[in-house]
């Protein structure tokens, strides 16, 4: 018998799926390539219906959407700007004579309830006559809006466009209409990632079959969610997040799983016993990984955001497919190629061995004695440059991004360029102010805020239902700067409530850009909460699963350390502008996401290596040699895996979505910061000092605590003197 860990086959629920898999190979992949085809065809036929919903229950400017709504339902409709310019001048016959013919056309079109008229509705016309615009109201509310007739609305603008005269078109029903720009990053990813792994296993069909594996999962979740977005509320943004992270969750479980196939194989195991073998060690660590990321998702459910309970929904249905396929369907390719996958490997190996090159596993072994000589100056060189990376984090502002941050050749990007230029930033996300009162209480507020040196304009108020009155006032900066958001917040707590206070008026501030600036203000207040959940649920489950105090505590020490270095570099390229970056807030979902999806992904790299070692640790009971042996025989397999994710990730800021910019970003970062730098040098330098120690639980907890395993048993091996309350015979799982 090997001195290595020996699976029991047969015995546990993997190695029966694993034996299965092998008699019937062409009936799992045929039942994987009928639900990627049912579910695509099914999304090509019915489509999506994807929408940016916000609500924020609670919060002033949900309580001024759900007045109107009660007592003037009709001005919650949709509303569009159409904005148009020309050189010479847009009250030139010709030009008039364009726009209201334009007009006239879309207040003709289906869903459109009417069109004001630029030319008699004052302040439309910019000072210099060379912009103008008008609002177009739809005849339905935000979520019943049909994106079909939004779309023709847009064609006909674009139509009209010419040399004389510029139209664009720009508002939420514009934005949630439109396709998003893109593709070109997940394609980039994906070759990137065939490439590493074609260097890696030296044969394009090994390469082949941890992506195909990614694509069939990946493929299926999008197509589940999109045919589930006509029964549920789902952001515009949910594909491409799904996208970014199932590729690279997708191809960074079966390469784990394949790693462990085709180590197995290089020490002569028969095709079918590496397969069994795989899944019941690597696959096992995928599936406890996989419902890490899964917990760390459903913590977001505790900040009681709708919109990003549907964002951890979507991300969480596509982890939990990724899991799934790298169970069944990779088994099944493994067996269906298996004859020629391991005459390349080991056609690979002998070729090494003529060149006299030195194994891998040599290399990290020499690596790891290198840290053990200086593991103190390994963990402090690390560990104080992350804490400095992490010092931006303290002064992130979260909001979000403007029209401005869309790609250059959408219409949504050319109308605020126009409404910026014309009339000032502040008039691409007005402000809204509801009174409720009588009219008298509505002139002293539209007096009380034109009075402000951050105030551009401020429209008389009208009454919408008797006894409400709505205004709309206008920043003299753009919607997500920090300048507008200090104006909100002294309209409300200052000028609106001193009058409050006088008159008994109910005074309420709202609109988009005050909804976005309440979005961010309850994520910053709710996330220590969210934070605490993920990392103590997090840190429990280490805790069960390898038998110790320190390794959990360890590990989530270590996360939130990669995890905030990663923000703080977010925040210096997005918020401050490094690299000539644009300027601005950083997108409210990201932080939050970011560390609920690399917290996840964490633990994947940190269970595949520290149950490597546990395994040694049962072995042997030599601590020390444990650290060794698990950083040789793991670090080669999680430094391609991680270079593969981050690719793929990095691929995602060539996106000309901000919000991808920036989840690209992070997550790259992350990735390396977590697989590069803590997992090959910090890692080890703290078990090597930690010794037996870190295996060490007291009794008491170990009785309480429900007994799980990742790796399966192993072969009961001859017992070894070792330190009292830390025996690896005491910790066995």
């Amino acid at each position: 018998m090997s001195k290595e860990t020996e699976t029991k086959p047969g015995t546990s629920a993997l190695s029966r799926l694993s034996s299965w898999t092998n008699r019937r190979p062409l009936l799992a992949l045929l039942m994987w390539a009928l639900i990627l085809v049912g579910t695509v065809g099914a999304m090509g036929a019915i489509g999506g219906d994807f929408y940016d919903e916000h609500t924020l229950p609670g919060s002033e400017s949900q309580e001024l959407a759900d007045l109107l709504e009660e007592v003037a339902p009709e001005a919650t409709d949709g509303t569009i700007q159409v904005v148009f310019g020309a050189a010479a001048g847009v009250t030139s016959p010709q030009v008039e004579a364009q726009v209201e013919g334009v007009l006239a056309e879309l207040s003709g079109m289906d869903g459109v309830a009417r069109v004001d008229d630029p030319y008699t509705f004052h302040g439309s016309i910019s000072d210099d006559e060379t912009i103008g615009y008008t609002t177009l109201t739809l005849d339905k509310p935000p979520l019943d809006i049909d994106k079909d007739e939004v779309r023709a609305l847009v064609d006909v603008v674009e139509d009209a466009t010419n040399e004389e005269v510029a139209f664009a078109m720009g508002g939420e029903p514009i934005a949630n209409s439109l396709e998003a720009a893109g593709g070109e990053a997940e394609g980039f990813g994906m070759l990137a990632a065939l490439i590493i792994l074609v260097f890696m296993f030296g044969s394009l069909l090994a390469a082949s079959v941890p992506l195909i594996t990614a694509i069939f999962a990946v493929g299926t979740a999008l197509a589940v969610m999109t045919l589930l977005s006509h029964v549920f509320t789902f952001p515009t943004y949910l594909v491409p997040m799904m996208m970014l992270v199932g590729l690279g969750v997708g191809i960074d479980y079966a390469l784990l799983i394949f790693a462990r196939y085709r180590s197995e194989i290089l020490r002569g195991r028969a095709r079918h016993i590496a397969g069994d073998i795989a899944l019941n060690t690597a696959g096992r660590s995928v599936l406890f990984a996989g419902c890490v990321v899964i917990v760390a998702l459903l913590g977001l459910y505790s900040l009681g955001i709708s919109s990003i309970q549907a964002l951890a929904l979507g991300v969480m249905l596509t982890v939990a497919v990724t899991m799934l396929a790298s169970v069944t369907l990779l088994p099944s390719l493994l067996a269906l190629f298996g004859r020629r996958l391991e005459r390349r490997i080991l056609t690979r190996q002998a070729k090494r061995r003529q060149l006299g090159k030195a194994e891998p596993g040599k290399r990290w072994d020499a690596w790891a004695g290198m840290i053990e000589r200086r593991p103190w100056s390994a963990m402090l060189l690390v560990v104080i440059m992350l804490g400095l990376l992490t010092v931006p984090v303290f002064g992130m502002r979260l909001g979000f991004a403007d029209a401005s941050a869309d790609d250059e050749s959408m219409t949504t990007y050319q109308a605020h360029d126009m409404l910026s230029e014309g009339f000032g930033p502040g008039y691409t996300g007005p402000l809204i102010v509801v009174t409720n009162g009588t009219e008298a209480d509505a002139a002293q507020a539209e007096r009380s805020m034109a009075a402000l040196d951050s105030t551009e304009a401020v429209a008389p108020a009208f009454e919408v239902a008797n006894g409400v009155w709505l205004s709309t006032v206008v920043s003299v900066d753009s919607p997500h700067a920090e300048a507008t958001e200090d104006l909100v917040r002294q309209l409300r707590e200052d000028v609106l409530a001193q009058l409050s206070e006088a008159n008994d008026a109910q005074y309420l501030v709202g609109g988009s850009t005050a909804a976005a600036i309440d979005f961010a203000e309850v994520m910053s207040d709710k996330m220590p909460y969210f934070l605490a959940l993920v990392v103590g649920v997090s840190t429990l489950l280490l805790m069960i699963v390898f038998r110790s105090i320190w390794i959990p505590v360890k590990a989530a020490a270590l996360n939130l350390l990669t995890i905030g270095a990663a923000l703080g570099i977010v925040t210096l390229v997005f918020q401050n502008g490094w690299f000539n970056t644009a300027e601005g807030p950083i997108e409210a979902f990201v932080p939050v996401m970011i560390f609920a999806i690399v917290f996840g992904l964490s633990m994947d790299y940190e269970v595949f290596l520290v149950s490597r070692m546990q395994e040694e640790w049962k072995r042997s009971g030599n601590a020390i040699a444990a650290v060794r042996k698990g950083l040789s025989t793991t670090a080669g397999v999680i430094t391609a895996a991680a270079a593969i994710m981050m690719v793929v990730f990095g691929a995602f800021i060539l996106s000309p979505d901000r919000m991808m910019q920036q989840f690209g970003l992070g997550l790259a970062i992350a990735i390396f910061l977590d697989a590069i730098v803590i997992r090959c040098l910090v890692m080890p330098a703290i078990m090597r000092l930690l010794g037996q120690r870190a295996w060490w639980l007291p009794t008491w907890l170990d009785r309480a605590l429900p007994h799980v395993t990742i790796e399966p048993e192993p072969a009961p091996q001859q017992k070894e003197p070792d330190l009292v309350g830390a025996t690896p015979q005491n910790h066995r799982t």
